[in-house]
């Protein structure tokens, strides 16, 4: 329907002598973004960007503040106004007024919003971290807002946020689900600036960069086109799309390091060694009894087959998959029908007419899960074809199973939620339009750590496609990944130490971007780990120095400049140092390596201080061109300065001192 035939009915409904009350209720609902809500904040001191919906031509009137403007809403039905920047304050109340439609925001106020985006460690809620308890019933703090954006993905980019939402003070009610990293940085950061602060919280965990960067961003990349057009196609034809890629995906599979000529097991007629029987109630495969499995994370292949008459083959259909964890790969026949990525989602792929045939068809799906329990969860009946006549055949012949341990992850279908493309700017953040803001919180890259060195690139993309949207000079303040795993015994390469470096070069280079240390606050035994409140403060502090420009604080702690050699010792010398260079333990510093110029030789350095200053000597030195800190997925790291902020990780070229 066009939406401006569906938004004059509305109108000419309210208008009408027999108009009911709701009807009345939702179009003034709909005039209003949902962003714009009672107890909303606005950024202060900016044009306010003000955007809804309303009959296409009708007059729209805007009042916040003393202050009115006035716009016409365009042949679709939407329109835009732009208020005049308005101090820290409130509360006011924005009235918007189309026709006979009238919608009234209250308890509105000026302040500083903050976009907190990024994986699970943005989206872990206050009541999983330290001290839950007592940080819930003490969190009453009226002037800091809440808001949630629905999780959604989505092909195209979307205008809406998805329900619920809702603007909330902060208090014990409300603060218990929200990002304990965004709210414990406002509630810290309001204690210099002090203003209401609006908190939006954009996240999905186990998401990838690239599924929060619009596909325009992405092209201009580089390197993805296919999967680009891929997505491109599944919004006009999915079932079409579907097979693309599964043909991709099977090229994928085919030419993969150690593949083996001729497996194919998506075939009608592949046969292949290796297959056993799987207990007839599936379930996740670490409880299956088979010390192989009992706590494998990668690539299972299951197969079964359903044998249908030839009016049941004739029908519509759906093939329904409990839940599965993580991601599938799915064919009937040898034909794609589905690819998601859910963990714990159950499946429905609608069927190609003509897919099915009567007698016996075959069922192939692919199963990668990377964390926990893994596979088709169950129960056994969930797994069924259903027709439309509303027949449904549960698929309850024999499963049989093979494992592939050691295959790479493979390609994931552009259109999946957290690993696609531009699926979460689709639907998470293109809904939140220009909204005025203070600046971004970004905390991701876990899920980026396979292919580390291409994450500096996707992260300056994003930067600036999100700076397109919502201000050329946004900052961004980007949380580095915390430690995580064990210790290392001997110098090695680690796609988490890659994420990292890429994401100090990054904030290093813009000077409206900075970079929040979490390498001494992580857990070796959980990917989340608890202590946000330390994670807050030091996101609230390198605030104050590169958004608000308060240089009394150094932004966040010792930062390797330069390192150089002289006399057969290499020196490393450190900026933003709040009094000297300190070591915990009593061996001084550690997690210093020396390395050629690919890295593909590293060896531990012994390190001594010196003032703000780091010697490290070693019989590498000399012929050294790198030098390493904190190189690990879960480093000990001991160099901090005298008021315990950490020294970062870092990876520097080594130059010769005479040459500075």
């Amino acid at each position: 329907m066009n939406p401006g035939t569906w938004w004059n009915g509305i109108v000419a409904a309210t208008l009408a002598c027999c108009a009911t009350p709701s009807m009345a209720q939702d179009a003034a609902t709909a005039l209003l973004h949902p962003l714009f809500q009672d107890h909303a904040v606005l950024q202060r001191d900016q044009p306010i960007a003000v955007w809804g919906r309303a009959a296409p031509g009708t007059v729209v009137s805007v009042a916040l503040a003393g202050r009115t403007v006035t716009t016409r809403a365009d042949p679709g039905g939407r329109w835009h106004a732009t208020l005049p920047p308005t101090a820290a304050g409130g509360p006011y109340e924005m009235s918007v007024r189309a026709g006979q439609v009238t919608r009234v925001v209250r308890d509105v106020q000026m302040g500083d919003v903050w976009l907190c985006s990024g994986q699970s460690n943005m989206e872990l809620p206050v009541w999983r971290t330290l001290d839950a308890a007592s940080e819930i019933a003490a969190a009453t703090h009226p002037s800091i807002r809440l808001f949630t954006v629905s999780k959604a993905a989505a092909v195209t980019p979307q205008h809406d946020v998805q329900a619920p939402a809702a603007w909330q003070p902060a208090s014990p009610d409300t603060v218990r689900e929200f990002s304990a990293a965004c709210f414990y940085f406002a509630r810290e950061l309001q204690q210099t600036v002090n203003v209401p602060m609006g908190l939006i919280q954009a996240a999905w965990g186990g998401s990838r960069i690239e599924a929060w960067t619009s596909s325009t961003a992405l092209r201009t990349q580089g390197g993805m086109d296919p999967a680009l057009d891929a997505l491109a196609l599944y919004a006009r034809d999915p079932a079409a799309a579907t097979r693309r890629w599964g043909r991709h995906w099977q090229q994928w599979w085919t030419t993969r390091e150690g593949a083996i000529a001729g497996d194919a097991p998506w075939q009608p007629d592949a046969g292949g060694t290796g297959w056993q029987d799987a207990p007839s109630t599936l379930g996740a495969w670490e409880r299956w009894g088979m010390p192989a499995l009992s706590d494998y994370n990668g690539m299972v292949w299951y197969r079964t087959q359903v044998t249908l008459t030839a009016a049941q083959a004739a029908q519509g259909a759906r093939l329904e998959l409990g839940p599965v964890d993580e991601t599938d790969m799915t064919w009937v026949n040898g034909v794609a029908v589905g690819s998601q990525y859910g963990p714990g989602q159950a499946r429905s792929y609608p069927l190609p007419a003509g897919l099915l045939h009567v007698g016996v068809n075959r069922v192939l799906i692919n199963v990668l899960d990377t964390y926990g329990d893994g596979g088709l969860a169950g129960p056994a009946d969930a797994h069924a074809v259903h027709l439309d006549d509303g027949t449904r055949i549960v698929l309850d012949a024999p499963w049989q199973y093979r494992a592939a341990p050691g295959a790479a992850a493979p390609p994931p279908a552009p259109w999946q939620a957290a690993a696609g493309l531009s699926t979460l700017y689709n639907g998470m953040i293109a809904p939140l339009g220009n909204y005025g803001m203070r600046g971004m919180l970004w905390y991701q890259g876990e899920s980026n750590t396979a292919d580390g060195p291409a994450y500096a690139a996707k992260l300056r993309s994003l930067r600036e496609d999100w700076r397109s949207r919502f201000g050329a000079r946004m900052p961004l303040l980007v949380v580095q990944l915390a430690g995580y795993g064990a210790p290392p015994v001997a110098p090695a390469e680690s796609g988490w130490a890659q994420v990292r470096e890429a994401q100090r070069r990054v904030a290093a280079e813009d000077p409206h971007s900075g970079l929040a240390l979490a390498i001494d606050i992580g857990d070796a035994y959980d990917i989340h780990p608890p202590n946000k409140q330390v994670l807050g403060r030091r996101l609230a502090r390198l605030a104050r120095h590169v958004v608000y420009g308060d240089r009394t604080v150094d932004p966040s702690g010792p930062t390797a400049r330069r390192a150089s050699r002289l006399q057969g010792a290499v020196r490393i010398v450190f900026d933003d140092v709040t009094g000297t260079l300190v070591t915990t333990g009593a061996n001084g510093p550690i997690g210093f390596e020396l390395c050629d110029a690919e890295a593909r030789h590293c060896t531990y350095a012994d390190a001594v201080l010196d003032g703000r200053e780091v010697v490290l000597r070693s019989p590498q030195a000399a012929p050294s061109a790198r030098v390493r800190y904190c190189w690990a997925d879960g480093p000990v790291c001991t160099l901090r300065d005298s008021r315990g902020a950490p020294a970062g990780p870092f990876d520097l070229s080594l130059t010769n001192a005479e040459d500075r």
